[in-house]
């Protein structure tokens, strides 16, 4: 994973999470504590609601991107511009200034009027977008996108995202956005849902991550909450992504999401880096299932991989109450897999403790019946083929086995 430097602010594993707050001129814009058209009370609010909050970067939209609103031309948005650069000019406090926009034209007049950084929402569907960024050699956000500047975000399907974001390539400053909320009728609730249990997998592009989820219906919805009332599942949902591997977290709410983000950082798996190990670096990647595994093994140009991604994760799963003769063929089609059965040995209390796996006694299971507790620990790829090579067992035993290898396919 790159450390992306955006006007000296660096963002990556190795640093902070990094607070986007947001300014709006855009008097479209839904969520009113944000919108300004006076420069004055525009500055008045990046500095005491943003920036003294905690903000990193202050983002600047010249527009709302929402469906429901005509989409402005780069002219409309560059006699909208004179605001954002009178703002900026007017700030005391010390922040990343990114402007959002899908123009390259409006990038680099903004670029060229002191903005830092460019957030684009359409995801280099301008291919000059990409360019104006390098010449100017800032830090740029991808959002997701079709490759049309009229539809900003409208992906449902996470494999497409994941391509969409590949659109026009990257520049050596490129954070990844993999866009959530409603910005087509197409997508769903559902859709968002499933683009944030997968959030892991866009570590695989190789670019630091940002991520939009304040107030977001798609949290919302959880809890049957208002805007006005969904801060609490914002701050949930910002410790979950950060602990997920996100960079980057935009938000209207600046100080209770940092805190939230300083907690999901502080909890997050602990990996090895070591950028100077003499002739050798080192990354430990942060990989739970195949489909992420799969994600750096196409970075790397693995040929063939989806079949390596299978032989790449372990995963661990504890089978209670099984027989003696469930426990031997159980370890005879382990070995023939390459996957590890430890059983467990019987104790005072009824628990059970792990064992060499060598004919311990049995532990009484929740029908006072005899049984045996095992852990299964094996790659995807073994687990999956462990019912087709039992030979004998219970029928229990088999469901079990069909079960987990239908749950981690």
């Amino acid at each position: 994973m790159r450390t992306v430097d955006a006007a000296g602010l660096p963002i990556g594993d190795e640093h902070p999470p990094r607070i986007m707050g947001v300014l709006n001129v855009s008097k479209e814009s839904p969520y009113d504590p944000s919108v300004f058209d006076d420069p004055g009370e525009a500055a008045a609010y990046v500095d005491e609601e943003l920036i003294d909050q905690g903000a990193d970067i202050v983002d600047v939209g010249l527009e709302s991107a929402n469906k429901r609103f005509e989409v402005l031309s780069a002219e409309q948005e560059l006699e909208r511009l004179d605001t954002a650069v009178e703002t900026l000019e007017s700030v005391s406090g010390d922040a990343v200034f990114s402007i959002e926009t899908r123009y390259h034209e409006v990038a680099d007049a903004a670029l060229s009027r002191g903005f830092d950084m460019v957030n684009d929402i359409c995801g280099f569907a301008d291919p000059e977008m990409p360019r104006v960024c390098a010449d100017y050699d800032v830090a740029v956000a991808k959002m997701a996108s079709p490759p049309d500047l009229e539809r900003p975000g409208a992906i449902e399907e996470v494999d497409d995202i994941y391509d969409a974001l590949s659109l026009n390539g990257f520049t050596d400053k490129t954070l990844v956005d993999p866009a959530f909320g409603g910005w087509s009728e197409e997508k769903t609730l559902a859709d968002d849902r499933e683009t944030f249990r997968r959030l892991r997998e866009f570590r695989g592009l190789g670019y630091p991550i940002l991520v939009s989820i304040n107030r977001k219906n798609f949290l919302r919805s959880i809890a049957g909450r208002s805007t006005e009332e969904a801060l609490p599942v914002s701050l949930a949902a910002t410790s979950m992504a950060v602990e997920r591997g996100a960079h980057v977290i935009r938000t209207h709410d600046v100080a209770e999401t940092r805190d939230a983000a300083l907690i999901g950082h502080e909890f997050a798996r602990d990996r090895v880096r070591e950028r100077d190990a003499g002739d050798v670096s080192i990354e430990e990647l942060d990989v739970t299932t195949p489909r992420e595994a799969e994600r750096h093994l196409d970075r790397v140009g693995v040929a063939d991989a989806e079949a390596v991604s299978t032989d790449s994760v372990v995963r661990v799963f504890e089978l209670d109450s099984l027989s003696d003769a469930d426990v031997g063929a159980l370890s005879t089609a382990a070995a023939e897999r390459g996957a590890t059965v430890v059983s467990g040995a019987a104790v005072d209390d009824g628990q059970s403790v792990l064992a060499d796996g060598n004919g311990a006694p049995g532990a009484t299971d929740r029908d006072g019946e005899t049984g045996r507790t095992v852990l299964l620990f094996g790659t995807v790829g073994a687990l999956a083929g462990l019912a087709g090579a039992l030979t004998g067992g219970t029928d229990g035993l088999t469901g079990a086995l069909e079960t987990i290898a239908e749950h981690i396919a």
